[in-house]
């Protein structure tokens, strides 16, 4: 399995599981997308500069509407928050 079938099959399943949720109206990203980039800086295990550098020189075509890094991680923290919190 190459890593673009990874991603895909990663991306997949994640927006199985998050078919009802719905995408902000002023995000650029679907909250599928976030959740899978997300799951993918887990799953890599190098730090958000390497990670994002990775990232966009590999896998933009994936991920067109990408934000800037400190954006993006900002983001994956904020859903941290809010997937913990009842």
């Amino acid at each position: 399995m190459t890593t673009e079938d990874f991603i895909t099959e990663l991306f997949y399943r994640v927006d199985e599981a998050m078919r009802g949720v719905v995408k902000h109206s002023q995000a650029s990203l679907y909250p599928s997308e976030i959740i899978t980039v997300g799951l993918l800086f887990a799953l890599k295990g190098v730090g958000n500069r390497a990670f994002y550098r990775w990232l966009c020189r590999d896998w933009k075509s994936l991920f067109p509407k990408l934000l800037d890094r400190t954006r993006l991680f900002r983001l994956f923290r904020t859903i941290s928050v809010n997937l913990r919190s009842p």
